[in-house]
């Protein structure tokens, strides 16, 4: 081989390294690159109940059927009215923006009880086995797991007879798990990830036990799904 023609070879190879990555790292990006949902999207549908409401203990048919119909349910229609709302509203270029930061406040709450509502319902079932390893995650969390059902349930009745949340959550900011209260749909802590979700609004116990809060949340405690919400924790643990 000629000393131009070996040149030319050894210069053709380092073309080729050199453009191998950029190939590459276009190919990575086709792939991942897809196209998000409109946020002006009316279409968003009630979430069917993951278990069947006549086998909890404690928490009646009647009233899960109707928290899950009405509260729920309504929020979900609630929502995509206000986002059909918001649409028509930036369309105009009159519209006041006070008046568009009133629907944008419905647009948070509603937003806040569709999606507490649904991690409520999803980490509701009939009495299952506790999980070991999600205790474990709670003892190094809190000292020990009464600790942290005694004030999960403390922050609970705290909220009784009036309206809020209580929620366990890995902070993906702090790297903490902690409990949190929440005033209503639109509390929620930033940077926090649901774990446990209870809710505290009266239509989440009045129908079965009036004004008898710890009863109720004894009745949550019974009927919570160790099994959804320690997969929760363990999707996001790795980002500690």
């Amino acid at each position: 081989m000629s000393t131009l023609s070996r040149r030319s070879f050894v210069n053709a190879l380092s073309i080729a390294a050199v453009a191998a990555p950029a190939i590459g790292s276009n190919l990575c990006y086709a792939k991942v690159a897809t196209p998000l949902p409109d946020a002006f999207e009316s279409n968003l549908e009630v979430k069917p109940l993951t278990f069947d409401p006549a086998k909890l203990d404690g928490l009646s048919e009647r009233l899960m059927t109707s928290h899950w119909k009405n509260n729920y349910g309504g929020s979900v229609k609630a929502l995509n009215t206000t986002k059909k709302k918001l649409q028509a509203a930036l369309a105009d270029p009159q519209f006041p923006a006070f008046l568009y930061n009133n629907l944008k406040r419905e647009h948070l709450m509603r937003t806040g009880s569709v999606v507490l509502h649904e991690y409520y319902f999803d980490n509701i079932s009939p009495p299952t086995r506790r999980d070991t390893e999600f205790d474990r995650h709670l003892a190094s969390a809190f000292g020990s797991v009464r600790n942290w059902d005694q004030e999960f349930r403390r922050i609970g009745a705290g909220l009784g007879g009036g309206s809020g949340w209580v929620m366990l959550a890995w902070n993906a900011h702090t790297r903490t798990l902690e409990n949190y209260w929440m005033a209503d749909h639109m509390h929620a802590p930033a940077a926090a990830v649901p774990i446990v979700v209870m809710d505290m609004y009266e239509h989440s116990y009045h129908m079965d036990y009036g004004a008898a809060t710890a009863l109720y949340i004894d009745a949550f405690m019974r009927n919570l799904n160790w099994a959804v919400v320690a997969e929760r924790l363990n999707s996001v643990l790795p980002m500690a």
